[in-house]
């Protein structure tokens, strides 16, 4: 199916998977389309490796960042750009203007949305505003055990941490000025899941898919499963529609199955590590993605992704001899 113009993932990293998926949709429906990538390392970036190109970009954090992106796709034609780190994010909601008037669509939510997003004590007040509740937070000068600390603008599961009594409120977390104090949810009592979202070029809600998170390896699942449980009905009801945010959006929350009470924990603007088990179960976000912004085909809400679908990671390598 012929088309104009390429996608471009960021930061593609180790996210070999999020690649091939792509290019897996691309040529199950006969797509025209490349998969591009870009790396500040592309010879060391294993989905950069598999990608149709990989172009080598400075770190998100230096000046000339954006001006490199953009160069790289106004010269590979690129007509979808798709962040895949936290880093970047408010970089590059900053800057779809600039993209936009080379008629390139920076997908990601506006500026507010990710700003709220990135901190997490905002991302609480958005929770409460959505009528989803959230852990107690605690003042860590009246410290009730066990709790829980973690930055408010942290991600990858870093500089997280459980306190169980006072000998372990050292003083290095208590001065910490970025850790934010709650209670501690047990996993005995709830199950630990992150909801895939996709939202149209509407900002209305396509697709919701809960995934239970069984096993966590650097802070992204290892093992789980999709659930159609009471959390698909639970978020349309209260984000159903959210102007500001498009695309794919994960949000991480507590389920206790037997009252259905639920806790909000946070939001990631992107696709997260492990959208690949919501593909596999069928909920296809790069066709969506095709559709909307390469075809401007409207898409509706869909839930015939398939239930209790189980993932299970493995590592694996790409090796690469001298020429």
């Amino acid at each position: 199916m012929k088309t104009s113009g390429n996608i471009l993932i960021t930061s593609a990293g180790k996210r070999v998977s999020l690649v091939k998926l792509f290019k897996k949709t691309i040529k199950k429906f006969g797509y025209d389309i490349k998969i591009l990538t870009s790396d500040m390392s592309p010879h060391f970036a294993p989905a950069g490796i598999i990608s149709d190109g990989c172009f080598q970009v400075p770190r998100a954090v230096d000046s000339k960042y954006i001006e490199v992106l953009l160069k790289i796709c106004i010269e590979n034609n690129i007509k979808i750009v798709i962040p895949t780190i936290d880093t970047e994010l408010l970089l590059l909601s900053t800057n779809k203007k600039s993209f936009r008037n080379y008629g390139i669509t920076v997908l990601i939510c506006d500026h507010d949305i990710i700003d709220i997003c990135r901190d997490k004590r905002k991302t609480n007040l958005f929770f409460e505003n959505s009528n989803i509740k959230i852990p107690k937070m605690i003042d860590k000068n009246y410290p009730v055990f066990p709790m829980f600390a973690k930055p408010y603008d942290g991600s990858l599961s870093k500089d997280i941490h459980l306190i169980n009594n006072k000998q372990e409120l050292t003083p290095e977390i208590l001065n910490n000025p970025k850790l934010i104090f709650m209670e501690y949810i047990s996993k005995d009592e709830y199950k630990e899941f992150t909801v895939d979202i996709y939202y149209g070029t509407d900002h209305k809600v396509k697709s919701i898919v809960p995934r239970e998170r069984i096993e966590i390896r650097a802070g992204e699942i290892n093992k789980g499963y999709t659930r159609k449980n009471y959390l698909v009905n639970f978020l349309k009801e209260r984000l159903g529609c959210l102007p500001g945010v498009v695309g794919c959006i994960c949000i991480q929350l507590f389920y206790k199955e037997e009252n259905n009470d639920v806790l909000g924990i946070e939001i990631n603007p992107r696709f997260g590590g492990g959208y690949p088990l919501s593909y596999h179960a069928k909920a296809d976000f790069p066709l969506f993605i095709m559709k909307e912004y390469f075809m401007n085909e409207k898409i509706d809400y869909s839930d015939t992704w398939l239930d209790n679908t189980l993932m299970l990671r493995y590592d694996d390598e790409i090796i690469i001899y001298e020429n």
